[in-house]
């Protein structure tokens, strides 16, 4: 449990960050605002759409009497909304980085000059990067998706689908969360994907410290756009710590580095 609350102790440590930087906290919303105003249209026509759909998906049901008909329906309304959601819940940080690229770049830099030393950059045209981010979320929406499906189903099982199974789904989405929000500052460092997840699953504990909370903080109308920004923030400390730099490597670097000839910083990897 200790790696948990270092992982949360990032996520506060993020929303401190952008308190003490207000121009940075409105700077960061701008992305989350529109994406959320997509994300809400999106979710209102489900909402009225989703008994449409259960009727068209069980014919069958169409002569059952009453409960079980309402019964079967009803359930199956709630769970497409339910996965509809979880899709929301974690593709929505997903979409608001690569709309807001630019946006969370540039803050993701600002938090990597304030702990001290040379910003790490990828060097890429903003297109190539756009790409990259784009490509590199398709991969975890379709790990998302399988993932989502098999918890789907399993919500059919008693007891389970109604306990165990929503647990699960928030670690899931609260793990690929926190990948998604890292991958700003570890993208601009170079690291590839695979190695982004197995960083991450190295950290398993610290992920979902991260994640979980800001998940379950996202179903909440709104919040997700207020905490986007220190997110980004909090991640990219993170992020710091996961490829083996800290403030005080840079410091030292700074120190042993003659002045009048400027190097590059060198990260110090565990």
């Amino acid at each position: 449990m200790r790696d948990f609350g270092a992982g949360f102790g990032y996520l506060l440590q993020g929303q401190k960050w952008v308190g003490r930087n207000g121009r940075w906290f409105g700077f960061g919303l701008l992305p989350g605002l529109v994406t959320f105003v997509l994300y809400v249209g999106a979710l209102v026509g489900l909402s009225y759409g989703a008994d449409d759909l259960t009727a068209w998906a069980t014919p069958f049901a169409d002569d059952w009497g009453s409960p079980w008909q309402g019964l079967l329906r009803g359930t199956l309304t709630f769970l497409v909304f339910a996965l509809g959601l979880f899709l929301a819940v974690v593709t929505f940080t997903a979409v608001t980085l690569l709309v807001g690229q630019p946006f969370y770049e540039s803050l993701s830099e600002a938090v990597d000059r304030g702990e001290g030393g040379e910003v790490p950059e990828s060097g890429l045209p903003l297109w190539r990067e756009l790409w990259i981010s784009a490509r590199d979320s398709l991969r975890v929406l379709v790990r998302v998706v399988f993932f989502g499906v098999l918890l789907f189903a399993a919500g059919f099982i008693p007891v389970v689908g109604q306990t165990v199974v929503p647990v699960l789904g928030f670690c899931v989405s609260g793990f690929f969360l926190t990948q998604e929000l890292t991958s700003v500052a570890l993208q601009r460092r170079g690291v590839e994907f695979k190695e982004r997840l197995a960083m991450l699953r190295g950290r398993r504990m610290a992920a979902l410290g991260f994640g979980v909370p800001l998940t379950l903080s996202f179903l909440i109308p709104f919040v997700a756009v207020l905490l986007m920004p220190g997110a980004v923030a909090g991640a990219t400390l993170m992020a710091r710590e996961l490829n083996g730099e800290t403030a005080g490597d840079a410091a030292a670097d700074d120190d042993a580095r003659d002045p009048s000839s400027p190097g590059p910083v060198r990260f110090r990897k565990n």
